[in-house]
């Protein structure tokens, strides 16, 4: 009687490849991009008509990895808000899209700033960025202003070299860089640009100074800002009122004089808030966040 040797570098004891060893790396310059968009807000956009048309694309919490390719960079998308659910859903209208076209494994998280107290954008975002990373091994975050939508899908939403600025080119401000330190609106920073300014500061309540606070760290950091041009980083807000709460502070421009003291002590390690829900709509991950805001 013969016996039959299997030889373990035989066909019978491979396993199949999973599918990231079949994929390969998405290309840098993402293939389906179109270039300059037509954006507009007149349209009547609902939240249920944006989940019919992206949600079967999606993964729940706004999650998305291309199907074709692995990508790039895991990106965390952040927004600081608070009652501005009409912006939001222009935002996921156009942006889903985008970053869909853009490749990106990517999750949109809505930080929601609880209560009626003084507003604070930075503080948000550093909040955004905690919990983010107990969800994912992100390696890229860029922060969002809810109200600002780009014009052109080759600004791509992912980390460079260097600090990125992405809306240069807002049509309140005639579609030009309104001064050379500009930083508003829509950035993005690596993991290690983030911790390397300590992330934001947590100390600027009320409307104006952190961004540019923020671009005071990454230059005392010895890192400079990198932007797209003025076509593809053009960008149309969505109009509204200054929010109530959100008044302009007086106080925030003297804090800029004390960046360089203040950084190392004010900024993701001395972040304190409470997370006081958190949902996922297959749109976005909606994060409800307590940051002990004074009421006035």
């Amino acid at each position: 009687m013969k016996t039959k040797v299997l030889n373990n570098s035989h066909e019978e004891t491979r396993r199949p490849p999973n599918k990231s060893e079949t994929l390969g790396h998405c290309p840098d310059t993402p293939p389906k991009l179109v270039g300059p968009l037509h954006v507009e807000f007149n349209s009547k956009q609902t939240l249920h008509k944006v989940r019919e048309e992206m949600g079967s694309h999606l993964l729940e919490g706004g999650r998305y990895k291309p199907p074709d390719c692995i990508a790039q960079q895991k990106v965390a998308i952040i927004i600081a808000f608070r009652n501005r659910h009409e912006h939001l859903i222009h935002w996921l209208y156009y942006l889903h899209p985008i970053l869909m076209r853009q490749q990106l494994d990517y999750t949109v998280y809505v930080i929601n700033q609880d209560g009626e107290g003084v507003f604070n954008r930075a503080k948000l975002m550093n909040a955004g960025y905690v919990e983010a990373m107990k969800q994912y091994d992100y390696d890229c975050f860029v922060f969002s202003d809810i109200d600002l939508i780009p014009m052109d899908d080759r600004n791509l939403y992912r980390c460079f070299d260097n600090p990125r600025h992405l809306a240069v080119a807002m049509d309140k401000f005639n579609f030009h860089l309104p001064y050379n330190t500009f930083f508003g609106g829509v950035s993005s920073l690596s993991k290690s640009q983030y911790l390397k300014i300590n992330g934001f500061p947590n100390t600027f309540w009320g409307w104006g100074g952190e961004d540019d606070d923020i671009y005071n760290r990454i230059i005392f950091r010895g890192m400079s800002i990198s932007r797209p041009d003025l076509v593809m980083g053009k960008y149309r807000m969505i109009k509204h009122k200054r929010d109530l709460h959100n008044e302009a502070n007086p106080k925030n421009p003297g804090k800029l004089r004390q960046t360089l003291q203040t950084m190392n002590t004010d900024g993701i390690n001395s972040l304190k808030y409470t997370v006081k829900e958190i949902k996922k709509d297959i749109l976005y991950t909606f994060i409800n966040v307590d940051i002990e805001a004074p009421l006035k």
